[in-house]
């Protein structure tokens, strides 16, 4: 059977979203802050006892798990709780990706000072986890659906934080339930900084349902 997906939300849930929207921003400009901050001892004490207390007032009321896949109010998939494209999840960038004229998918990406890794560079685990959302959403905007069985990434050069990149993903053949693509980032003058090849398998469970269009529901 396809996974479950939410029905759209009520107009009054849609402002609230806004709102997490919004913190979840601010969330990501306060771990950037944190990251690079240089204030003395005891404004970091201070800070943190604020955000003790602000912890404190957001876990009053908890949800079950994270924002679910669904449809919104539009029609449109969305998934605000993912990893990379969830606009209300602090650790997401979003990611923004866009389908190309001939198939496949597109994003421009910028890093943050949170995912270093290596001496002014992005870490090999963060471009691994943004092409692999990447290509799985290529596979979507094929036609087919699936989740990844293998992702082979091949670092080119180092990945800069705080400069524009692009990332790109294209399917390269499909047989019965596997789909092959392949992806980068790269600068905007289109050097490779890194690779990925991955396979995408549709789960057996998937398969079983009504025929249901399960195009939207990779990532």
């Amino acid at each position: 059977m396809m996974p479950d997906l939410e029905t759209p939300q009520e107009s009054d849930d849609e402002a609230r979203l806004a709102s997490l929207a919004v913190l979840a921003q601010q969330v990501r400009d306060l771990a950037d802050a944190v990251v690079l901050t240089d204030v003395p001892e005891d404004e970091l004490t201070a800070v943190t006892a604020d955000l003790v207390s602000l912890t404190e007032r957001l876990t009053a009321t908890r949800r079950a798990a994270p924002l679910p896949h669904e449809f919104g109010p539009d029609g449109r998939f969305r998934h605000l709780g993912n990893a990379v494209t969830g606009e209300c999840n602090p650790h997401a960038l979003p990611l923004v990706i866009h389908r190309t004229a001939e198939g496949g998918s597109r994003a421009e990406v910028t890093f943050r000072p949170t995912h270093v890794g290596p001496p002014a560079s992005v870490h090999g685990g963060v471009s691994a986890m943004i092409l692999d959302h990447l290509l799985g959403d290529a596979v979507a905007a094929s036609g087919k659906a699936g989740v990844t069985g293998t992702l082979s990434i091949r670092y080119r050069r180092p990945v800069p934080y705080d400069e524009p990149l692009v990332a790109s993903a294209t399917v390269s053949r499909s047989e019965g339930r596997k789909t092959w693509v392949d992806g980068m980032i790269a600068s905007l003058d289109g050097t490779a900084l890194v690779e990925a090849t991955g396979l995408f398998i549709v789960p057996v469970q998937w398969m079983d349902g009504p025929g249901a269009d399960l195009s939207s529901v990779n990532a």
